[in-house]
């Protein structure tokens, strides 16, 4: 569902007396973070990605043959759905703060035959990012659905200066991908008390994915210095990607997954699937931390 209409541009900076934000409309999208005249986001280059930190929503990853079945009618839908190619309206802003809202409407309702309001806040708090996930079900049927977060972090001189350190010391077992969707085989990641050393290498059949950890909170080091961190309780999936040789570190908190390649195309049974009672409204927070 992209959308290739011109528009005015709306871009939104929040500021306090340590961090600066800017988010565009489009999409309810970060594309600064800064501290200290350093932007901790990756400036877009369309020759590695076109994108900064979009909203997985109400998909996350790629669906297979980008289709499902509810109630044994079928429905296409995009990887990671639609909601990065819409644009949010304000519900309210401060300087430090704003709400971004969409809601269902004829379009949406094409592909995903669901009433919903989707609401993302940004907040800053010191040296944090908040970035705070709603969802509400208007329907009048119990609604399934995935979202996720895709923010890009800045690399900058050698990738392999850079490491994660999870808070928790565990065995790392990524899921891997084929063709965008999993093949039920995984790998272990070599790490050390937590820590995993990055290289290019890890991604050769793209992201990292993790279903099961302990940990609930990672810092990117650089040459083992703590350059930032992402709080992703609540979140039970994760995912680290990037691109070859790119400079830049995706990390992903979600609640969904792409499909297996056996999955029989019923979205109630989903792997990974949210599943929203009417009239109820689900919350999730993450917190980028510039350290």
């Amino acid at each position: 569902m992209e959308r290739n209409f011109r528009r005015l541009i709306m871009i939104i900076t929040l500021s306090n007396t340590k961090i600066s934000a800017s988010i565009d409309s489009l999409g309810a999208e970060l594309i600064r973070l800064e501290k200290d005249h350093q932007n901790y986001i990756w400036t877009v280059d369309e020759t590695y990605w076109n994108k900064t930190s979009p909203i997985l929503f109400p998909i996350v990853g790629r669906l297979k043959n980008d289709a499902y079945t509810i109630v044994d009618k079928t429905y296409e839908l995009p990887r990671h759905g639609f909601a990065r190619n819409f644009e949010f309206q304000i519900l309210n802003q401060t300087e430090s703060s704003v709400v971004f809202v969409l809601e269902s409407n004829s379009e949406t309702l094409k592909s995903y035959p669901f009433e919903f309001q989707l609401q993302l806040e940004y907040e800053l708090d010191g040296n944090e990012l908040k970035m705070k996930y709603s969802v509400e079900n208007k329907s009048n049927a119990t609604m399934p659905f995935s979202i996720g977060a895709h923010p890009a972090f800045t690399i900058e001189d050698s990738f392999s200066d850079y490491s994660l350190q999870f808070n928790e010391a565990e065995e790392f077992v990524s899921y891997e991908l084929e063709n965008e969707q999993f093949n039920n085989s995984y790998r272990k990641i070599q790490s050390e008390n937590g820590q995993i050393n990055l290289n290019y290498s890890c991604f050769e059949k793209d992201a990292l994915v993790f279903k099961h950890l302990k940990s609930n909170n990672l810092t990117l080091l650089k040459k083992n210095q703590p350059f930032l961190s992402v709080n992703f309780k609540g979140f039970p999936y994760l995912g680290i990607w990037t691109k070859p040789n790119a400079p830049f570190l995706c990390i992903e908190p979600w609640c969904g997954l792409a499909d297996n390649s056996n999955h029989n195309g019923n979205f109630i049974e989903k792997e990974g699937i949210q599943l929203l009672e009417k009239n109820v409204v689900f919350q999730r927070e993450i917190i980028i931390s510039l350290l």
